[in-house]
């Protein structure tokens, strides 16, 4: 079985839990240019994709959607961090990652993640962080995942990439990354885990299906 040599997290709803951010994020947004909230389809499309195609999804008038956008660049998003938790095991995961494996963050957000790191004092355990800024195609494009393999020099199975979406899952099968799907079973991934301690549990013992309360799926490739 191939070796893990790198991993790489989704930021939103893996790392943590952002729906309340989101949802007042995007609200405020909305609000501030006399729309209603976000309806549970509209909140479902924006927790999983950039603040670009966020915006253009919820207001649609290009007109408008200029005027959104240089607002959202003056906005001090400082304030919606207050809303966000992060996910039981994230640090002590990270922990144990780091003299073992090269690290990565791969995310929808932009300009946001460097701010968020920094609140929770992540920033120092990743080696590499790949926004949407970063890219021409951002998820479900595998341009991201793509970039970190180049970046570490290493092949598509020696990294795994965590991930909660159907974004996720698109981004990491066109890459050839096996993924593992966190708290969402619909996914098609190597491994099911429901909290992130058990992605130790994974790499130390991929060889032994069900081990840990870890469901493992065989990949093609």
């Amino acid at each position: 079985m191939t070796k893990i040599k790198a991993v790489a997290f989704d930021c939103d709803g893996v790392m943590f839990d952002t729906a309340q951010v989101n949802r007042s994020y995007y609200n405020h947004l909305l609000e501030h240019f006399g729309r209603p909230p976000m309806d549970e389809a509209q909140f479902a499309f924006v927790h999983m994709h950039t603040v670009h195609a966020a915006i253009a999804h919820l207001f649609e008038d290009p007109r408008l959607i200029e005027r959104v956008q240089a607002y959202r660049r003056r906005l001090d998003y400082l304030p919606f961090l207050d809303h966000m938790a992060m996910e039981p095991h994230l640090e002590d995961l990270l922990r144990w990652l780091k003299p073992r494996v090269r690290t990565a963050v791969v995310t929808n957000r932009t300009n946001t993640i460097g701010p968020v790191l920094q609140k929770f004092g992540l920033d120092a355990w990743f080696d590499l962080v790949i926004s949407a800024d970063d890219v021409r195609h951002p998820k479900p494009h595998p341009e991201p995942l793509l970039r970190v393999l180049s970046h570490f020099g290493i092949q598509n199975r020696e990294m795994l990439y965590i991930g909660d979406s159907g974004v996720d899952e698109a981004a990491a099968r066109a890459a050839g990354v096996p993924l593992a799907a966190y708290c969402n079973p619909t996914l098609a991934a190597a491994c099911h885990v429901s909290d992130l301690s058990k992605i130790r549990a994974y790499l130390e013992t991929r060889s032994s299906p069900g081990a840990g309360g870890i469901r493992h799926r065989r990949t093609g490739a």
